[in-house]
Order: C-alpha cells, then structure tokens, then sequence
C-alpha cells in the first residue's frame, strides 16, 4: 500500500504559479512512476504530467508544457508539481498518483494508488 497526500492548492490570480507537493508513505516510493492528473467540472479526469522512478525521464499534456514542471525527491518520498504562468483553464481538482506497471504512462488505469485530491483554482 502507498498513501499520497497532496498539499499546496489554493486560490491564485491568472498568471500567477503555485507548487503542489504530493508525500508519500507506505512501500518504496523509488519503486513508482508517479503522475499528476486533473478534473474539472463536468469533465474527465485528464493526464497532467508525470515522472519516472528515477527521474530522469519526464512527460506533459500538451496543454501545460512549457508552464509546469514535475520533479521528485526520492529521499523525501514526495513529488512535486510546479506551475507557472497558470490560466483559468487550469482550475480543477488535482490529484497525484503512483504506479509501478505502468505502460504510456499517460492513462489513469495504469496507476494503482492515489491522493484524495487537492483544488487549484484560478481568477481572472
């Protein structure tokens, strides 16, 4: 079992950055793929970014590349998501996930844990 718990979600002005962190704790946190996803009203969740295991390898919607960026720190179990420049499009419920066998890397079915979601919403 892993739990992840997101923090750093809030209310920002169109523009503006914020930085979510998600921690985790439970089996070896260096074992996962971890990855970013996202909801907003009325729609599906929506692939956001993700990092693998190691760190070295990292992929973005197209939506939010160049203005976000996914790191992770093995050693203090927690991965983070950085973004900037954010517009209203960007407000949704965000949510980090784990995953150990996981193919595109892209899809929410190849995730096997996940936090209970953070809201990030942004004013114009």
């Amino acid at each position: 079992q892993v739990r992840l718990v997101e923090s750093g979600g809030g209310l920002v002005q169109a523009g503006g950055s914020l930085r979510l962190s998600c921690a985790a704790s439970g089996r070896a946190f260096s074992d996962y793929h971890m990855g970013w996803f996202r909801q907003a009203p009325g729609k599906e969740r929506e692939f956001v970014a993700t990092i693998s295991w190691n760190g070295r390898s990292t992929l973005y919607a197209d939506s939010v590349k160049g203005r976000f960026t996914i790191s992770r720190d093995n050693a203090k179990n927690t991965v983070f998501l950085q973004m900037d420049n954010l517009n209203t499009e960007d407000t949704a419920v965000y949510f980090c996930a784990a995953g150990r066998n996981v193919y595109t890397r892209k899809s929410s079915r190849e995730y096997d844990y996940w936090g209970q979601g953070m809201q990030v919403t942004v004013s114009s």
